[in-house]
C-alpha cells in the first residue's frame, strides 16, 4: 500500500509568499509531507500573497466543493500608470492623471455586480490547446476568452490621489481575476492601473490568519476535511447508514429539501459528499475506505 493512501485526508491552510507559484507552493507541501497526492482549490498569481487551501489524500477529491467559494483580496492599486500583464511584471507605461476619491468610489461602485470579464492575456487559460501566457510571450495575438463574473464588493481602504496609490477590498466569485479588475477601473477612469500588490485573505470563511507560511508545513498540520466545508449542510449517520455509505450507497434525505451537496457524517468525521436525486442523497465523493 501506497503512503499516499495510508496518510488520513488532511486540509491545510497556506500562506503563499510572492515569487513562487502555486504549483511551487504545492511541491514543497508534498515533499515535506512525505509525498502524498496533494493539490490546492484557486490558484494565486506568482507576485500574489495569501490563503492558498491545500488539499492531501484523499481529501485532493474535494477540490471542487471549495474552488467555487468567493474569495476576499487587498489589492494594491497604482492608478495613471497601465502595465501589459495587469501586475508589476509589465511592461509598465505612463498613463492620465490619477482621478480624485469621489470619482474613484464612484467606479468602484460601478464594478460591483455581475458582469463580463476578459480573461488576462497572461493567464494560464488555455486557447486553441495552449497557454494564454504562452501565446501572449510569443508575440501572436489571440481573442481572449469572456467570462461571467460577480463582484460583491469593492471597498476602498485608502487612497492618495498625488501617488495614485490605493488600497482597495474586493469580494468576488469564483474564476474573477483582480488584476484584470483593476485594469479595467482605470480604463473606466481614463487613467490606466494596474494591480502592485494583491493578497488573498479569505476563501468562504476560511481565513489567512489561520494559515501556515509553507516552511511549516509538516505531517500533522492541517485539520480534518470536514473542517473547512462548514458552507455545506451536514447530515450526521448511524451505523448502518454509514456502512452503506461507504460502499457508494445512497440514503434518504430526511428533510426532502436538499438543494446541494451535502457532507454525510458518522462519528464526527466526514465519510462522503452527496448531491440530492430523487429525494436521495448520492455519494458522489467518498472519503471513508
Amino acid at each position: 500500500m501506497s503512503q499516499a493512501t495510508e496518510m488520513p485526508p488532511r486540509a491545510i491552510l497556506v500562506d503563499k509568499p510572492a515569487g513562487p507559484t502555486s504549483h511551487d507552493i504545492v511541491a514543497i507541501c508534498r515533499r515535506a509531507l512525505g509525498r502524498p497526492r496533494t493539490g490546492h482549490t484557486g490558484t494565486l498569481d506568482p507576485f500574489a500573497t495569501g490563503l492558498l487551501v491545500i488539499l492531501t489524500g484523499r481529501a485532493t477529491r474535494l477540490a471542487p466543493y471549495l474552488s467555487g467559494l468567493d474569495k476576499t483580496y487587498r489589492a494594491g492599486i497604482l492608478l495613471g500608470a497601465r502595465s501589459g500583464s495587469g501586475d508589476p511584471e509589465g511592461p509598465i507605461t505612463t498613463g492620465g492623471s490619477p482621478p480624485d476619491e469621489a470619482a474613484l468610489r464612484s467606479a468602484l461602485a460601478a464594478l460591483v455586480g455581475e458582469g463580463i470579464q476578459r480573461v488576462p492575456a497572461l493567464s494560464a487559460v488555455k486557447v486553441g490547446g495552449r497557454r494564454l501566457y504562452a501565446i501572449t510571450r510569443a508575440g501572436e495575438e489571440v481573442d481572449r476568452p469572456i467570462r461571467a463574473v460577480v463582484v460583491e464588493r469593492a471597498d476602498l481602504i485608502s487612497y492618495d490621489p498625488m501617488t495614485g496609490t490605493a488600497e482597495v477590498e474586493i469580494r468576488c466569485g469564483p474564476g474573477t481575476y483582480v488584476r484584470q479588475l483593476v485594469v479595467d477601473l482605470g480604463e473606466a477612469l481614463g487613467c490606466g492601473a494596474y494591480c502592485r500588490t494583491l493578497r488573498r485573505t479569505a476563501v468562504g470563511d476560511l481565513s489567512v490568519e489561520s494559515a501556515i507560511a509553507p516552511d511549516e508545513v509538516a505531517p500533522g498540520c492541517g485539520v480534518a476535511p470536514l473542517e473547512v466545508l462548514g458552507h455545506l449542510g451536514a447530515l450526521d449517520l448511524d451505523d448502518g447508514s454509514a456502512a452503506g455509505v461507504v460502499h457508494g450507497r445512497p440514503v434518504s434525505d430526511p428533510t426532502g429539501g436538499a438543494s446541494g451537496p451535502v457532507a454525510l457524517v458518522a462519528g464526527g468525521l466526514l465519510l462522503a459528499i452527496a448531491e440530492p436525486v430523487d429525494g436521495m442523497l448520492r455519494p458522489r465523493v467518498v472519503l471513508a475506505g
